[in-house]
Formats: C-alpha cells, sequence, structure tokens
C-alpha cells in the first residue's frame, strides 16, 4: 500500500528541452563524479550537455521529472548499437536526484520513457546496470525487464572491475 504524505508536491513528467542543459548536467555529473552507476569518467560542460539534448530531441527522446518546476531526475532512450540491423533496438538511462530518490520517480520514468520508445515505433529497450546496483535492477524489474546476461569485469571506475548486467524488455506496440 502506498502512503501519499498531504502536501506533497505532485511530479510531472515532460519532455527534456534545452532550459535543462544545467539541471541534467548536475545530476548526471553527481554520478560520473561519486558513483559507478555511469562509466563515465569526465564530467560533461554545458556544451556536452546540451548536445546530448539535441541529440534527444527527436526519436530517441529525453524525459525530465519536476517537482514545483524543478529538474529531480531524468530519463532517455539511445540507439542500442550503430549497425543498422539494431535500429528497432533502443537502451534506456535513468538518473535521480539522491535528494528525490525512493519516492516513485525513477518508476515513473522509466515508466513513460518505454512507452514513448515504443509509441516511436521502437521494439526492444535494452538496460546495462552495474550488477550491484540493487536498486536500478529491482526498478528494471518493476516494470517487467528481465535479465539476459551478465557482463563480467567489463568496465573499471574508482580502481575496482565492474560487472553490468544487461536487462530487456520487448515493448509493446502502441
Amino acid at each position: 500500500m502506498k502512503i501519499t504524505m498531504p502536501n506533497t508536491p505532485k511530479v510531472a513528467v515532460r519532455p527534456a528541452t534545452l532550459t535543462d542543459t544545467v539541471p541534467l548536467m548536475q545530476i548526471y555529473n553527481r554520478e560520473v563524479l561519486g558513483s559507478r552507476v555511469t562509466l563515465d569518467l569526465v564530467p560533461r560542460t554545458i556544451e556536452t550537455q546540451t548536445k546530448w539534448i539535441e541529440e534527444h530531441l527527436g526519436p530517441y527522446p529525453a524525459l525530465v521529472a519536476t517537482i514545483s518546476e524543478q529538474v529531480v531526475g531524468f530519463a532517455s532512450v539511445s540507439p542500442y548499437r550503430v549497425r543498422p540491423g539494431y535500429s528497432t533496438t533502443v537502451e534506456d538511462s535513468i538518473y535521480i536526484d539522491p535528494n528525490f530518490q525512493g519516492r516513485g520517480i525513477g518508476k515513473l520514468l522509466l515508466s513513460n520513457i518505454v512507452g514513448l520508445a515504443a509509441k516511436h515505433g521502437f521494439h526492444a529497450c535494452m538496460a546495462r546496470v552495474a550488477s550491484d546496483h540493487t536498486a536500478s535492477l529491482a526498478l528494471h524489474k518493476s516494470i517487467g525487464f528481465f535479465e539476459v546476461g551478465l557482463e563480467r569485469e567489463v568496465g573499471r571506475k574508482f580502481g575496482k572491475w565492474i560487472d553490468m548486467m544487461l536487462l530487456e524488455l520487448l515493448l509493446k506496440p502502441q
């Protein structure tokens, strides 16, 4: 049973825009610098974050979650592989500001981004999650992703090898 606290601000989900550059960069760079949930090692700049948003304004969308117009998280889909035979498959990414984790925002964003991917005609959505990132694994499984494999020691960050779990969701045509 989910309990809603009185006066809890409502979470809104909308497409990412260029006005979201700084908050998205801040959320993402916190993970780059302090966690192993992304294997990026170099924080994004205004220029690289702007380019990222521009790349997610078309068929590979990005969504943001806001509370009282403050960006608190984002999700996106990107091409899974560059070869043409993979063109109907996407890979998701999702990041939530740590101050807002555990409130269902991740599930709301992930559900919406895979629904949007299905509307865009994609057939499958893949997720690569650090195998020890139990919250993200649980989040993906909660909306129907299933494990399809473990990639052992394919990443390295902060002097440690990282195993990645590969998960998949077959999208329902919209």
